[in-house]
């Protein structure tokens, strides 16, 4: 009977799930940015190492882009590049502000504290992959690639592996063996490394975050999972580990996922003195076709908007009528626009 129960509200979970999907205020889950110390120095990790490819660097500055990071500085620079991985991006920011010191990640972080987040880099041969990173000598999170068991049913077969960049931020490897993922990861093996999958974000409980990404937000749950055993605890090294997993997608984008840890406790909360020049700082970009409509149904108690406001940025390159950073129930920063 609890079998009956449980396959019952995975299948209603499912069916609420499609139907937001076809009436999502989030229409597309763009991509990241996050906060570096040097921008120079960071562009050759990604370009070299992950073959990323740049396509675009700017610079953002005025009164407006101090209003939507929630910066008072009328010196405030920021050197922005967008680089792209198959048809995702990401944007690696470099801040100069003589204001607000750039503070770094704990050097004792682990992927259980509500400020975790990493993106999810779907390479075509792991072991391939891997080498390039050994060589590289990049920062090991991981003890070595982990392929998950088969008493993970949704996760089964996937190989992933976590290591961290020249500021410290988390990175993933993930390989999707066939009839895992996306189905378009298996119809691209001409590059080792293909495109981002998702953004994944550390928090303290499914439901309320459920609530406001999905009832607040639109978006739509596509796979729950909850990982155990000694394959996540040396992906992780967080030991002990027994984590909820939940993939939400709008209609168009990348994915993002909930890493909602059961055991062990202690994962710290997210800094609430946080600013955009913290090397902790992520941002997930989401467009949307109201978000006027986003702001009236969001409520001050679950959320806290970063900008003053909406902020129009055409004259900054961006082409944007109408953005806002807020935060979600957890504290992870969501740049918002039409």
């Amino acid at each position: 009977m609890k079998i009956i129960k449980t396959y019952f509200w995975i299948s209603l979970i499912y069916l609420i799930s499609y139907i937001q999907l076809s009436a999502q205020t989030i229409t597309e889950i763009k991509g990241v940015s996050f906060t570096v110390s040097n921008l120079n120095e960071a562009l050759k990790f990604y370009t070299e190492v992950l073959s990323f490819r740049i396509d675009t660097v700017y610079v953002l500055q005025g009164k407006k882009v101090q209003h939507l990071f929630g910066l008072e500085d009328a010196n405030l620079l920021i050197n922005v590049a967008r680089l792209y991985l198959g048809d995702e991006y990401i944007e690696l920011m470099e801040f100069h502000s003589k204001k607000t010191i750039s503070r770094k990640i704990p050097i004792d972080s682990r992927s259980n504290d509500l400020w975790f987040q990493h993106i999810a880099i779907v390479v075509s041969d792991m072991n391939k992959a891997y080498a390039i990173l050994t060589e590289n000598e990049v920062t090991h999170v991981s003890t070595f690639p982990q392929t998950l068991p088969e008493y993970l049913p949704s996760a089964a077969g996937i190989t992933a592996f976590y290591f961290r960049d020249l500021d410290g931020h988390n990175l993933e490897l993930i390989y999707f063996p066939a009839g895992k993922g996306n189905p378009k990861w298996q119809n691209n093996n001409q590059s080792l490394f293909l495109g981002i999958d998702h953004t994944a974000i550390g928090i303290e409980s499914t439901k309320p975050s459920l609530e406001f990404y999905t009832n607040k937000l639109g978006l739509a749950i596509v796979g729950v999972s909850q990982n155990y055993g000694t394959e996540q605890e040396y992906l992780n090294q967080v030991f002990g580990a027994r984590l909820n997993i939940t993939g939400l997608k709008a209609n168009n984008g990348i994915g993002l996922e909930f890493l909602d840890y059961v055991s062990p406790p202690g994962g710290r909360p997210y800094p609430t003195d946080t600013k955009p020049t913290d090397l902790w700082y992520w941002q997930t970009n989401m467009k949307t076709t109201n978000l006027n409509k986003i702001l009236k149904h969001i409520s001050t108690s679950c959320s806290k908007q970063l900008s003053t406001g909406g902020i129009s940025l055409k004259e900054n390159k961006l082409n944007i009528n109408n953005g806002i950073i807020m935060r979600d129930p957890d504290g992870h920063a969501l740049f918002i626009h039409d």
